[in-house]
């Protein structure tokens, strides 16, 4: 779809996916032409993040971006993450300037686009990580409705946890949205696709192609 124009940000928020690990975005972060500042966020529990006795559920991290949303803000969001940015961009339209969904594993109906359910597999790999993501199955599917943020959404074609099915169906949702799939691009390609999703960022932001 079209989009509008939009203010540009001058503080570009990296939220990661369960994996929690702010270094996921650095590779895009160090490649990114734009002048806004950037901040790599972590999830606490998640990862290399130490576990805080405050975070105890989806709301809790949503809260935390929401907290660093104090100035015109991107919000660029992997996998979980999207589910937190999402959330977050509803709660600041008026301070999120943009979006960059990368494979949202989250907030509809994942197996309704035949999504590989990879939660208990993940549980079973990092016991030490707070069990409450793996309940987690809100339906955004109104609210993204009423997001008129400029979103870019980018998958990957060869990525069973978030197929190119969920891209499409959010890109029918959000109205302000457009779709860029990545040949050959699996759950990770954010960070390992690095030089081609950097540019793309940039040109969505406002910065230079």
């Amino acid at each position: 779809m079209a989009q509008q124009h939009a203010q540009p940000p001058s503080q570009i928020l990296f939220l990661p996916g369960v994996g929690g690990d702010p270094q996921f975005w650095q590779p895009v972060s160090g490649l990114l032409e734009h002048p806004a500042t950037r901040r790599l966020m972590g999830w606490p529990g998640f990862g290399p993040v130490p576990a805080d006795p405050a975070v105890r559920g989806m709301a809790d991290l949503v809260a935390r971006v929401v907290d660093a949303i104090d100035q015109p803000t991107a919000l660029v969001a992997q996998s979980m993450g999207g589910i937190v940015a999402v959330q977050a961009a509803l709660r600041c339209a008026d301070r999120v300037t943009h979006l960059v969904l990368t494979a949202t594993s989250g907030g509809v109906d994942m197996a309704a686009h035949g999504a590989q359910d990879w939660r208990p597999a993940f549980a079973q790999a990092h016991p030490t990580v707070p069990p409450w993501f793996a309940d987690y199955r809100e339906d955004l599917s109104g609210a993204l409705a009423t997001l008129a943020v400029p979103t870019l959404l980018l998958w990957g074609d060869a990525d069973p946890i978030s197929p190119v099915a969920v891209g499409e169906h959010l890109q029918a949702l959000l109205p302000q949205s457009r779709l860029h799939v990545v040949p050959g691009g699996a759950h990770d390609l954010a960070n390992r696709h690095a030089a081609q999703v950097a540019p793309l960022i940039a040109a969505h932001l406002g910065g230079s192609a």
